[in-house]
């Protein structure tokens, strides 16, 4: 036998109970909005150009671009189309740009854990070290937004081998680690306790189609529509979940935000006509928490 991780067995999605999302939709959709903070002249960040030594200034600002400019044309364009979003935030934004998480707080968006920096990976944590991050984490949005965050995503999805038993020991319900299903999945925890696994995209996902792939924006809003309308058709069968990862020193970027807007169109269109459930990712997890078919014992 292989080593396993131990937290869910096997499932095929067409052998699993039925369920719907709120209002009949078989569709969850939500935007997985990250904001997101980078050290200058150390740590990790996605590179648009060549690598140079540190003060790396050409990528540093290039982040940097989004927490000034590309964060707040993507908040105008999620007003004008009444979504929610998801927003994933570290919390060293509260020292550097306390205003743009306020913003985002301020429309009712959800504010989910996304550690202190995505300069550093979680994953080479020692577990009290790790566990102290997610306490932190979780103590600051609090303190500054009034809210608790209830769900996590790793700065660059990056694990140790307990990170699902100290989420859930530090309070959170739901971990976005996994791109494992298109359904939520109840993962075992060392308490007992069930924390759940909310799906989150690494495909339909703008770091690596743009700049791992050098997908062009149009294609990457062509994604999101190609992937919305065939999620839609296999919804008949399964109530599934679709969610978009956006960063906004990418999507933010002119170009890029106009062909952005034509696809969230697209999908606010269906939300109009009743067709999905345009949500964030903590109402998924309370939705699934609640139904009594997805209770059965691990």
């Amino acid at each position: 036998m292989l080593r396993s991780h131990g937290r869910f067995g096997y499932s095929p999605i067409h052998r699993r109970p039925d369920y719907c999302w709120p209002n009949g939709a078989r569709l969850a959709v939500y935007l997985g909005f990250n904001i997101e903070h980078f050290a200058f002249g150390e740590g990790l960040g996605a590179k648009l150009g060549p690598v140079c030594p540190e003060p790396d200034v050409l990528n540093y600002a290039w982040r940097e671009y989004g927490n000034r400019v590309g964060a707040w044309r993507c908040l105008e364009l999620f007003e004008q189309l009444g979504l929610p979003a998801g927003v994933l935030i570290n919390t060293a934004l509260y020292d550097h740009c306390p205003e743009l998480v306020e913003a985002f707080a301020a429309r009712g968006d959800e504010l989910i854990g996304h550690g202190h920096t995505n300069a550093h990976q979680q994953g080479t944590l020692d577990e009290e070290a790790e566990a102290a991050l997610l306490r932190h984490c979780r103590s600051r949005i609090q303190a500054e937004s009034g809210v608790q965050a209830t769900g996590w995503l790793s700065p660059w999805i990056s694990e140790s081998l307990v990170t699902p038993d100290l989420l859930q020991e530090t309070g959170y319900r739901y971990n976005l680690n996994w791109a494992h299903d298109d359904q939520p999945v109840r993962m075992r925890t060392r308490t007992g306790e069930t924390l759940w696994s909310i799906p989150y995209p690494q495909e339909l996902n703008d770091i690596p189609m743009i700049v791992a792939r050098q997908m062009d924006g149009r294609d990457f809003a062509r994604m999101i529509v190609d992937n919305f309308d065939e999620m839609r058709e296999q919804a008949l069968r399964q109530p599934l979940v679709m969610g978009i990862a956006l960063h906004p020193y990418l999507v933010g970027q002119p170009y890029r935000l106009r062909h952005l807007r034509t696809a969230l169109q697209h999908l606010a269109a269906a939300r109009d006509r009743g067709e999905i459930w345009f949500t964030t990712p903590g109402a998924i997890c309370d939705h699934v928490d609640s139904l009594e078919q997805l209770r059965q014992p691990f």
